[in-house]
């Protein structure tokens, strides 16, 4: 039996880290903590922004309702402010129902 080796989880990330997550500037990443309060990474001693999981969440869902459907930053906040947890349970539909694509996809790859 071989020895499988666990990945260490980090508990906290860099911004740039987050940015390059999403392919965005860490400069917009600081600009939408500026704008939305779901944002709120903790700082280090230095200032360094150090964004746990939560945090990255919240800039995904974000980055979803600005980038993904085009809401205007006043657009996205309204939309979090009337339920964040239903926007959340779409994104995660919409997650499922890409990966479910995917795997037909690969399916119907292979059949062929």
């Amino acid at each position: 039996m071989a020895y499988k080796e666990k990945e260490i989880e980090k508990i906290y990330y860099s911004i740039g880290e987050v940015a390059e997550m999403f392919h965005v500037a860490p400069s917009l990443i600081r600009f939408w903590e500026s704008e939305f309060d779901i944002i709120s990474p903790k700082k280090n001693r230095k200032g360094n922004r150090q964004f746990t999981k939560e945090d990255i969440e919240s800039v995904r869902t974000i980055y979803h309702l600005v980038k993904e459907k085009g809401f205007t930053l006043q657009g996205a906040k309204e939309m979090l402010k009337n339920d964040t947890a239903a926007v959340r349970d779409k994104m995660a539909m919409i997650d499922s129902l890409r990966r479910i694509r995917q795997f037909l996809a690969e399916v119907r790859d292979k059949l062929q």
